[in-house]
């Protein structure tokens, strides 16, 4: 995939060092064990509460019990990225 082929999304994102409380501990995880920070939870960033309830959220669907292995959670995200035509 090329650069040329990546969606820009236009909405207003607090960046890293606008970022306070909550979202700036995240930023800050994130970039420690990945070194970047994921687009979708910058799309939140404005709204701490949304975020919470973002990681809430996702950390129960990949994490929380289920009938599906990790490895199984991660082959559906990757499909729908693909058909979504999300590169991540």
């Amino acid at each position: 995939m090329t650069l040329r082929n990546l969606k820009t999304a236009w909405i207003r994102t607090a960046g890293e060092t606008e970022a306070t409380g909550y979202v700036k501990n995240l930023y800050e995880s994130f970039k420690k064990q990945r070194g970047w920070i994921p687009n979708i939870l910058k799309s939140t960033s404005i709204r701490p509460d949304i975020t919470r309830g973002w990681v809430s959220f996702f950390n129960t669907l990949m994490y929380g019990p289920s009938g599906l292995k990790r490895s199984q959670r991660e082959m559906i995200a990757v499909v729908v990225s693909v058909a979504n035509d999300c590169y991540y």
